[in-house]
């Protein structure tokens, strides 16, 4: 198979490249390479998609196209040029309007309104899911054959936001800090995928020409469970004390990343439902999915490897004035 990854250097994008390679395909990764490499045996094109489709690439033909744009003239640019071969369309589970209903899968939740005008994000942080609408109509419109894949939080070595990486990493430094921050209800439920099992099961569906759209998602299991497969993953002997939502909101701790928060924590219940799709659907459609023990104890060995690697999410420090504050109140 001759494949066409839109992008190719960071994270999701990499990992499908670097599989794809791994299976023999031919690859070309089409992308500025300014944010990090394409792997070994994959060939560049440089792309900026600000300046549209160069020559180079435009008379070139694939079997297969996997892209991840947000941005919609960059996908209909894209589309429009390589509308022959079939395409796997990276989307986001930003797409439903319902956050706040478990189980839900594509076909039973409703989307957001579609916004087919390219906006900053920057400024514009809510139309991330709106214009991720309108990229996929736009593929699913203009590809002879298409697929969507819609992810939750992608985890695992390589992650550039540092949500996941932050559990990993506060796991490997128990010995110094045993106490461990556990937020909210240890039964509220949480999924994620790992990089890896996300990017097989994208370069499968683009071997296949899988149609359709599916979530890419892990099981649904419960907070309190993942944190403890990561502590197996990591060989840590955590202890967890569980902090209730509200007294966090109260500290002025924010959800899910950034400065001060506490990663993989969602306010309930409004957030019910984003980390609790069926994922059914997506493992009749071919995906597997490794233990996430196994992706924490991957992902605290990249850390290791890079000591510069994003983590967001508390300081110690923080976190032990906020254990300090909770016990007070008990």
């Amino acid at each position: 198979m001759r494949l066409l990854v839109l992008g190719g250097s960071v994270f999701l994008s990499r990992a499908v490249a670097e599989e794809a390679v791994r299976r023999g395909h031919e690859v070309v990764c089409a992308c500025r390479a300014t944010s990090g490499s394409i792997p070994a045996g994959a060939t560049l094109v440089p792309f900026d998609r600000t300046q549209g489709v160069p020559a180079e690439l435009a008379e070139q033909q694939f079997d297969a196209v996997v892209d991840v744009a947000r941005q919609p003239s960059w996908v209909r640019a894209a589309v429009a040029t390589f509308a022959e071969s079939h395409w796997v369309f990276v989307s986001t589970i930003n797409v439903y309007e319902d956050e706040s209903t478990a189980g839900g899968r594509p076909g039973t939740l409703p989307l957001r309104e579609p916004i087919s005008e390219d906006v900053d994000l920057k400024e514009h942080p809510q139309a991330y899911g709106p214009m991720k609408v309108a990229c996929e109509q736009i593929v699913h419109e203009g590809a002879s054959s298409s697929m969507v894949v819609r992810p939750g939080l992608i985890v695992g070595p390589g992650d550039p936001t540092g949500r996941f990486t932050y559990w990993p990493s506060r796991l490997g430094d128990v010995a110094d800090h045993p106490e461990v921050l556990a937020p909210g209800n240890p039964q509220d439920s949480v999924q994620v995928i790992d990089v890896r099992d996300l990017a097989a099961w994208i370069v499968d569906s683009a071997e296949a020409r899988r149609t359709g759209d599916f979530d890419g998602i892990g099981p649904t299991t419960t907070i309190g469970g993942l944190l403890a497969d990561a502590a197996s993953g990591t060989g840590a002997a955590a202890t967890f004390t569980w902090v209730p939502q509200d007294f966090l909101a109260e500290q002025e701790v924010q959800p899910w990343a950034g400065p001060k928060s506490v990663p993989l924590w969602l306010p309930r219940p409004e957030y019910d439902g984003m980390l609790a799709h069926d994922v059914t659907p997506s493992l009749a459609g071919g995906l597997t999915v490794r233990p996430v023990a196994e992706t924490a104890r991957d992902t605290l060995a990249w850390v290791r490897e890079n000591p510069d690697a994003e983590i967001t999410g508390l300081t110690r420090a923080e976190e032990r004035t906020l254990l300090d504050a909770w016990q007070a109140t008990l």
